[in-house]
């Protein structure tokens, strides 16, 4: 095995540094992972919003995707912001033609801001092309409820909604948190092909630190993921990561500040998730609760 492991992530580029590519590097880097990058996107952001938008042209896409693949030992690989359709089908191409597995799919739809970062068509393609390639995808619940077609209003639904997505062939899903109603606590939802569920539990943070959770939290899993972690023990860390990246912020810009790479390292407090798995019925009682 390289001594290093190699992880990649299909992305755009955050001109102010908080999500995108610019996000997964850091979080590779924190994580003890070499990361490699296909831009699919030139944005103009900040804090405060996307105030510009300038997508790949899908051959500079491919030809990326062919330099890392005939020179790097990708062991884990996520997307993250691929704008449309023959971006889409460029990228699923490219995964295919090299072999690359350990897929972790973050379907990148909407900006912090309210400024949409995928073409309405694009999503059938992210459905049809790339999702059956997923070993994971992190769905947010607005974007969850988009790849499902189902409202998520409570647990049963949230349920529905993750198998309705593992339908389109995805190994697993995890329906983030941070967008529910609950004041107290941000949980994530896993489910996968074998009917495994496990819970991450966390406090809620009142913060407007929040630019580039999503990216951050996927990246933290795909660095894990390629480091041989099992996906268990990968959650456990990339929600650690951003719990303490939310924990301890950095406070930069005037909207939505980005999230803090470094406090994984840095933070003394580290037993900031609850963990529930159960393995068949979410709705049962046999529920085995540890702390991490």
């Amino acid at each position: 095995m390289d001594a290093k492991a190699q992880v990649l992530t299909i992305a755009g580029s955050d001109s102010g540094g908080g999500a995108g590519i610019q996000a997964d590097l850091k979080t590779f880097q924190e994580l003890g992972a070499f990361g490699c990058s296909a831009v699919t996107a030139v944005t103009a952001q900040n804090t405060q919003g996307v105030h510009g938008i300038y997508p790949m042209d899908r051959q500079a896409v491919k030809e990326q995707l062919d330099a890392i693949g005939t020179d790097f030992n990708i062991r884990a690989l996520k997307t993250g912001m691929l704008f449309d359709a023959g971006i889409i089908e460029e990228t699923a191409q490219g995964i295919k033609r090299y072999g690359w597995d350990r897929l972790v799919i973050d379907p990148v739809m909407i900006a912090k801001g309210g400024a949409s970062l995928l073409q309405q068509e694009a999503v059938e393609a992210i459905k049809t092309l790339l999702v059956p390639l997923a070993a994971i995808i992190t769905p947010n619940i607005p974007e969850a409820e988009v790849l499902s077609g189902i409202d998520i209003t409570d647990d049963a639904s949230r349920r529905n909604a993750a198998e309705a997505i593992l339908s389109l062939g995805a190994e697993a899903v995890v329906i983030k948190g941070g967008h529910s109603t609950d004041p107290d606590v941000a949980e994530d939802f896993y489910l996968d092909q074998q009917g495994t569920v496990i819970l991450l539990r966390s406090e809620r943070l009142q913060t407007e630190q929040t630019h580039g959770t999503g990216c951050t939290f996927s990246a933290a899993l795909t660095a894990e993921l390629g480091k041989g972690k099992p996906v268990e023990e990968a959650l456990f860390t990339a929600k650690e990561f951003i719990q303490a990246a939310l924990a301890y912020p950095l406070n930069i810009g005037y909207g939505h500040g980005p999230t803090h790479h470094a406090a994984y390292k840095e933070s003394i407090e580290k037993e900031v998730v609850h963990l529930v798995r159960e393995s068949s019925d979410l709705f049962s009682n046999g529920y085995d609760k540890r702390r991490y």
